[in-house]
């Protein structure tokens, strides 16, 4: 059965082409990607073409036009049961239209045949130059097929536009049943955290508490981690991007996991900073609050008509006066935010966009300038404080100390929505859950 949303999306995205004067949109299916010798990584489909059909299979193209009969075309692999033996079913030509609403479909084999005729006689065509090669060429010859039909008066594309000026502009605004799926993937990721929360204890390993994330998504459901989780403890919490996940814990140390589900195709992103032994020492809460302090001043700030600027300016603010009264930077303040000393310590913006992908879609900037929030915007807030175990600048007691807090807020018309609130954040709250 077709699913509306779907056709919703396609026809919102149609009526913006024909706003803007009319033309065709071409999106091209994720490439498959081999892993070693001939095993594939694990498919996920590219964001842009499972919003406008909820297709997700490879070798497939989506065709969407004002100047044809046919407004939603697909081009995807036909039925072959020897292959749907080893790699599942496919929906086919037939099951394009019937299941997933298509006007018409095509074996993907007949794309360089046909594509040229969806190209006829529209002056513009929407597609996204330079992300993949090989979708560029086959692109650009069946433009120039259609250029030189331009002999008998048939009318071609004169303009390529990126299609990130319709499409990505819809999918920076999340629907209702977005935030819904948002809150799923959030949930999951919730009870994962605390999962991590319960069984972290001095003499495990960190890789240990990354397979019981990795077990608690698929557990509760979602497809996959939205992306590579990191579970850094001790001094690998200072380090931003930490993949290793090798190290053993220690007592006192703390550990910092940031990781999010993925489910139905929307992103969950989550940090939180725990004590392995269940008790932060002095230094560490110092730190901690101080953390705490900057992400909820930057989420009073995150609101309709604020900038992301201006949400990163809160938690610069409050940090850069903590580390001020810490003795980690020299003030007085003004100057250490004048010249930016924090950055030393706080080397990263404090938001991004989040939806179908964890840094999803959507301009930062409009003519050289920060660019307001607006209802139904999603970001994510997480400042942190990095200070490395081989610092000699930082006063002794705090080197080795990495805190980030990371939580998603959707923006509204009256200010803001922590969904991802109910994870503890409170040291109170996270001491109860490590001693539970």
């Amino acid at each position: 059965m077709v699913d509306s949303i779907y056709a919703e999306r396609r026809a919102r995205v149609l009526d913006a082409l024909r706003e803007r004067g009319g033309g065709v949109l071409f999106v091209f299916a994720a490439p498959e990607a081999i892993r070693n010798n001939d095993v594939e990584h694990e498919y996920r489909q590219d964001s842009d073409f499972y919003y406008l059909t909820g297709f997700d299979e490879p070798d497939s193209v989506l065709v969407l036009g004002t100047v044809h009969a046919d407004a939603f075309v697909l081009f995807v692999r036909p039925r072959d049961p020897e292959r749907e033996v080893w790699d599942g079913a496919r929906a086919g030509v037939d099951g394009a239209k019937a299941d997933f609403g298509a006007s018409a479909a095509h074996p993907i084999a007949e794309l360089s045949q046909k594509l040229p005729d969806y190209l006829e006689n529209a002056d513009r065509l929407y597609y996204r130059l330079g992300r993949h090669r090989p979708f560029d060429d086959r692109v650009l010859s069946a433009l120039d097929v259609t250029r030189q039909r331009g002999r008998r008066g048939v009318g071609y594309p004169v303009e390529i536009i990126d299609p990130e000026v319709v499409l990505h502009e819809m999918r920076r605004l999340k629907e209702p049943a977005e935030v819904q799926l948002l809150e799923r993937a959030i949930e999951v990721t919730r009870e994962a955290h605390q999962d991590a929360m319960r069984a972290t204890k001095p003499g495990m390993y960190e890789y240990e508490i990354e397979a019981l994330l990795r077990a608690a998504f698929r557990r509760r459901g979602a497809e996959r981690p939205a992306y590579g989780p990191i579970v850094g403890s001790g001094p690998n919490a200072t380090v931003l991007h930490y993949r290793k996940s090798d190290r053993l814990m220690n007592p006192g140390d703390l550990l910092l996991i940031d990781a999010g589900a993925e489910y139905g195709y929307y992103a969950a992103d989550v940090t939180r900073t725990f004590p392995v032994s269940g008790k932060f020492t002095a230094p560490q809460r110092a730190i901690y609050e101080l953390v705490l302090a900057a992400q909820e001043a930057s989420i009073a700030a995150t609101k309709t008509g604020a900038t992301m600027m201006d949400v990163h300016d809160a938690s610069v603010r409050v940090i850069s006066r903590g580390l001020v009264e810490l003795g980690i930077i020299q003030g007085p303040v003004e100057d250490a935010l004048k010249e930016e000393r924090y950055k030393r310590y706080f080397m990263h913006k404090t938001s991004h966009y989040l939806g179908m992908d964890v840094h999803d879609v959507g301009r930062y900037y409009k003519a050289g300038q920060p660019r307001p929030l607006e209802p139904g915007v999603v970001i994510t807030v997480e400042p942190g404080i990095y200070i490395s175990a081989t610092d000699e600048q930082a006063p002794a007691e705090y080197r080795g100390i990495g805190v980030r807090i990371e939580d998603d807020v959707l923006v509204t018309e009256t200010g803001c929505r922590v969904l991802s609130e109910a994870i503890p954040k409170r040291v109170a709250d996270i001491e109860l859950a490590c001693a539970s």
